[in-house]
């Protein structure tokens, strides 16, 4: 058994609470499944665990760790403020507190967050992503020459397909141009242009520092919809169960995949792991061509471990249980050296 360890679960929270506050309320709600998944599976694994929700205090997490010296920080903040692409600040004060956490390092999170920035650096090491072009605020919108189209277009640094609905797939350069200056002008945000991939979409999870593990590979299943430009993971696809109802969709283990594909996979996503420095758990989003070209959409370090969630589902059918897979993360954030840690 593990050594009993004093954790600090630390989450960004949607309002102001105080050090101390219980969240009770709040874990009775099913969008606080992640934080009370994590929080009880600690608790099971025989830990004394702090609870900390911040929203826009940080001096909180910085006297916390001070009066309370924690031996480790489980870190499942996404955002601060409500922002998610300052996700990554959260880890670089850990690591400047000292403090062990787990995830992936501040860098990681910086490079993952921008959907451009980790495509150059996967296409430098001969991953293929799709053809992409980035699209700045306050800058003159006049045409699009790249990608070709048909496009999906998606802010730039978000997460959990946030901005991504049916009118984000683009077919001519007048739609393309408004759905850059909603991202713009109501999201605030920068926007990503990306070539459209048709074909099947899979999610590969991985955990593990020099040693890697991939777990089951999952697959989104799009049901009743037959336009294939409409087959892709918006944000009620994911997220809306009344939506996933209606068109029949589904999150499944794959099956029937072509021989060989697994091992692509697999393979593609070490590779890719490594090559952006992730040394904890992460998740990769894929899109796979009728003709089996392999596309990685997306990168997301410190994927959702919300029991229900694709992460935790690919562990159990790997016969790792849900609080051993919170062990598991957990043990790597005090056994890797790397980043401060």
């Amino acid at each position: 058994m593990d050594k009993k360890l004093k954790v600090l679960l630390v989450f960004d929270c949607p309002y102001a609470t105080a050090r101390g506050y219980d969240f009770v309320k709040e874990f009775k709600e099913p969008d606080w499944d992640t934080q009370l998944n994590v929080y009880e599976a600690l608790r099971e694994n025989g830990h004394e665990v702090s609870l900390l929700g911040v929203y826009d205090n940080i001096n909180l997490l910085i006297e916390e760790i001070n009066q309370n010296k924690p031996d480790v920080a489980f870190n499942i903040m996404e955002g601060f403020r409500k922002k998610t692409n300052l996700e990554r600040n959260a880890a670089w004060l850990l690591e400047m507190l000292n403090v062990p956490f787990t995830g992936a390092s501040p860098a990681a999170l910086l490079v993952c967050n921008d959907k451009a920035l980790s495509k150059k650096i996967l296409s430098f090491h001969k991953i293929r992503v799709p053809n992409f072009h980035t699209f700045h605020r306050n800058r003159k919108l006049k045409s699009i020459k790249r990608p070709k189209l048909p496009a999906i277009v998606k802010p730039l640094c978000e997460e959990a397909s946030v901005g991504i609905s049916q009118a984000s797939v683009v077919d001519n350069e007048a739609a393309c141009l408004e759905r850059i200056k909603f991202i713009h002008e109501k999201m605030n945000m920068d926007a990503i242009v990306e070539e459209y991939i048709p074909g099947r979409e899979f999610y590969v999870s991985i955990i593990g520092h020099k040693i890697l593990e991939v777990l089951p590979i999952r697959e989104m299943k799009f049901g009743e919809i037959s336009d294939p430009e409409s087959k892709i993971a918006t944000y009620k696809a994911k997220w809306d169960d009344e939506y996933r109802k209606k068109w029949g969709i589904q999150n499944v283990f794959a099956n029937n995949m072509p021989e060989g594909l697994e091992k692509k996979l697999t393979h593609i996503c070490k590779t890719a792991y490594r090559a952006l420095n992730l040394n904890s758990y992460a998740r990769f989003d894929l899109r796979v061509e009728a003709s089996g070209r392999i596309y990685v959409l997306e990168v997301n370090a410190n994927p959702c471990l919300a029991k229900d969630d694709e992460m935790a589902q690919s562990a159990e059918k790997a016969e790792i249980p849900y609080s051993k897979l919170i062990q598991r993360i957990l043990s790597l954030a005090l056994n890797n050296t790397d980043n401060g840690k």
